[in-house]
C-alpha cells in the first residue's frame, strides 16, 4: 500500500533504513483535537461536550491571546477547547478520525517537521457518533505529532540539548509511516 505521491524506491530505502536502525523509525507521539468556537458560553460548553464524547476525556478550555474586535472576543476570554491523547488511546481514536475523512489526507497538510494536521467538517462523520439536536454540529481540527525516539533531549528541563537536522522527521518519512501503519493515502 503506497501513496501515489511517493516514489517506490524512496519508500523502499526508508523502510530499509528503519529495519537497519530501529531508533530512526518515527512514532506517533500525540494526537490533539481542537474545536475553536470563537465565543464563550453555551456554544463552548456544547463543543466541550462533543470532544468529551469523541475521546472520553475532559477537554481543557483555551483562552484568546489577544483582543480581536472583528471577531468579537477579548483577551483572556475562553474561545475554544482542546484534548491531547497519547499512546494506544491516541492511535485508536486516530483510526476513527481517519475513517471520517476516508483515510485520505492532503500532502500539503504535513509541515517541515513531519507533523500532520487535518480537519473534520462535521463531528457526526466520525463512526460511532450520533447527531444530538441539543448539541448541534461542530467541526474540529486534528493534529498528529510525529517524532523519533530520543527527541526528549530537546524538551527536558535538565541537560537540554539541540536536535540535529538529520534526526528530525521529514515529510516523506511521515507519509511512509502513516501509509504503513494506518493505511493513509496522501493526495
Amino acid at each position: 500500500m503506497t501513496s501515489p505521491i511517493l516514489d517506490p524506491t524512496l519508500v523502499e530505502s526508508i523502510l530499509e533504513e528503519w529495519k537497519k536502525k530501529p531508533m530512526r523509525k518515527p512514532r506517533i507521539v500525540k494526537v490533539v483535537l481542537n474545536i475553536g468556537v470563537g465565543q464563550s458560553g453555551e456554544r463552548l460548553a456544547k463543543a466541550m461536550k462533543v470532544l468529551e464524547i469523541i475521546t472520553g476525556r475532559k477537554p481543557a478550555p483555551r483562552r484568546a491571546k489577544k483582543t480581536e474586535r472583528a471577531f468579537g472576543f477579548k483577551r483572556g476570554e475562553t474561545i475554544g477547547a482542546i484534548v491531547t491523547l497519547r499512546g494506544e488511546e491516541a492511535i485508536s481514536t486516530l483510526k476513527r478520525l481517519l475513517e471520517a475523512v476516508g483515510y485520505r489526507i492532503k500532502a500539503s497538510s504535513i509541515d517541515q517537521y513531519g507533523n500532520v494536521c487535518f480537519g473534520i467538517q462535521e463531528h457526526i462523520q466520525i463512526p460511532g457518533i450520533r447527531y444530538d439536536p441539543e448539541i448541534g454540529i461542530f467541526g474540529l481540527d486534528v493534529c498528529i505529532s510525529i517524532q523519533r525516539p530520543g527527541h526528549r533531549v530537546a524538551l527536558r528541563r535538565r541537560a537540554r540539548s539541540r536536535i540535529p537536522k538529520r534526526h528530525r522527521v521529514t515529510r516523506e518519512e511521515t507519509m511512509v509511516l502513516l501509509t504503513q501503519t494506518l493505511g493513509v493515502t496522501f493526495m
